[in-house]
């Protein structure tokens, strides 16, 4: 009972927060709403008043305004019921006024704060303002020309009240989306809390050491919610079974592992299926599938080997590791110089030249069983990803500076992205490309794994000019 409560109360939790920051979203959206769409017909409005003040003054001129009858007569045909149209020269005087003839009588507009706006701005509008004059309430909207201020007044009359006010509509559109997303939480966090109850009431038995069955399973869902249970009990089960699983999947490969054995392993099966199902092949092509089936066995030869070297060098103490009982020092460079003897024909296949700077000796301390082999697994795998992926090299550079190797090479490069994730398993920059020339893909991770055991350090760099440069350290 405990555990549905709990599930109930998280549902709740979740349901409510939701809903919450949904409810003030909208009521923040609601006053932002509100507030731009007063802005938005007000300043429709003062658009409007603004053109009749342009056109006022483009129609009668400067000349034409202050003249009384042609003034007059000018906004007798041309404003609205109710407009007035003042004209204020730059010191606020008013030089014309449509509904008082008493100008002398008015008083000054220097201080009117659309008098100020349009000084200062060249426009200007008050909202409801009361007049002086008429004591009725106006919006107002000043224009400034060269010397004179046109400003255009509209009574406060009923339509003008309705156009200014807020169409509210879109408050029922939110009401309505609001009550609609309430529904679709309430359903979907319902629905999450049964499957986390689910879970609580597995891992409850799991850890009181209650009998479990696989019935939970059946009742997950078919989403990734589901996939998550599915992933987290099937685990559980793996784990209960044997401490030797826990152990094979700590070491497993990633799912790139299965994949690329996938590979060769499924070529072989074709072509030895092809051979068997046809017993009058003829020898010629018997033969090509053959040699299909040898060159894709020695890859998936080279393939579990190099498997099988990455997981005897993660399970080798480190020559940091108290672990450690027996460190032998090796001489590097002979190890070096054999690498590139042995790839020597390759290299002038490529038109790829060798340049080495090194000292005499290079000692270094190894804990490893076997670590010539391991040593020069480390430069053969950089020289044969140099040969197989480095297109256009024509060197190769190999120094020695302060304990630290650099291996450089001229060729295309690698972007900048790929660089971080060169030393991991199965990682290609053009995996087409790459698993065409033969490539398990493991290549630098054994080398990093390699210089790992030996307690050192390595990092991959665009060589100035072109070309992918590695240095690494065999010891910190």
């Amino acid at each position: 009972m405990a555990t549905v409560l709990r599930s109930k109360s998280f549902q709740r939790n979740l349901f409510f927060s939701i809903v919450s920051i949904f409810i003030l979203f909208a009521v923040c959206f609601g006053i932002y709403q509100h507030q731009r769409e007063k802005v938005y017909k007000i300043d429709i409005l003062n658009t409007r008043l603004q053109m009749f003040n342009y056109k006022t003054m483009r129609s009668l001129g400067e000349q034409g305004i202050l003249c009384d009858s042609t003034f007059l007569a000018y906004t007798k045909a041309h404003s609205i019921e109710g407009m007035r149209v003042t004209v204020i020269d730059t010191n606020g005087k008013v030089l014309q006024d449509n509904d008082d003839n008493k100008i002398d009588s008015l008083s000054n507009h220097l201080k009117r704060h659309e008098v100020q706006k349009a000084l200062i701005h060249g426009s200007g509008y008050d909202i409801k303002r009361t007049s002086e004059t008429t004591h009725e309430t106006y919006f107002y909207s000043a224009t400034k020309f060269k010397n004179l201020i046109i400003r255009t007044a509209v009574p406060y009359s009923t339509e003008l009240t309705e156009f200014l006010q807020t169409d509210y509509s879109y408050i029922y559109y939110t009401i309505f989306l609001t009550f609609l997303l309430v529904i679709v939480l309430y359903w979907n966090t319902s629905r999450i809390s049964r499957h986390i109850e689910h879970l609580r009431e597995f891992a409850i038995k799991a850890e009181n050491g209650e009998k479990l069955d696989h019935e939970l399973e059946r009742r997950l869902p078919n989403d990734e919610l589901g996939d998550i249970s599915h992933t987290i009990i099937t685990l559980y089960w793996k784990l209960r079974h044997s401490e030797e699983d826990k152990a094979r999947i700590k070491r497993q490969l990633t799912q790139n592992a299965a994949h690329e054995l996938k590979t060769p392993a499924m070529s072989i099966h074709g072509y030895i299926e092809s051979i068997l199902d046809n017993p009058n092949m003829s020898a010629e092509k018997r033969q090509h599938f053959l040699e299909r089936c040898y060159t894709q066995s020695e890859r998936l030869n080279k393939l579990l080997m190099d498997m099988a070297q990455l997981t005897r060098l993660e399970e080798t103490p480190t020559l940091s590791s108290e672990d450690t009982k027996e460190i032998s020092n090796v001489d590097i460079v002979p190890i070096i110089k054999n690498v590139l003897d042995d790839t020597a024909l390759q290299l002038n296949e490529k038109g790829i030249q060798s340049i080495v700077s090194l000292p005499d000796k290079i000692i270094i301390p190894s804990p490893l069983t076997e670590p010539e082999e391991v040593l020069y697994s480390v430069f053969r795998n950089l020289v044969d990803n140099t040969i197989f992926y480095a297109t256009g090299a024509t060197k190769i550079n190999i120094t020695y500076n302060d304990g630290e190797f650099s291996f450089s090479d001229d060729g295309i490069g690698v972007e900048p992205k790929h660089l971080p994730y060169l030393f991991e398993r199965f990682y290609r920059v053009d995996k087409g490309r790459s698993r065409k020339m033969g490539g398990t893909g493991l290549g630098l991770a054994i080398v990093k794994n390699a210089i790992t055991a030996h307690g050192g350090s390595i990092s991959a760099h665009t060589t100035p000019g072109g070309g992918l440069t590695i240095k690494f350290a065999f010891s910190k």
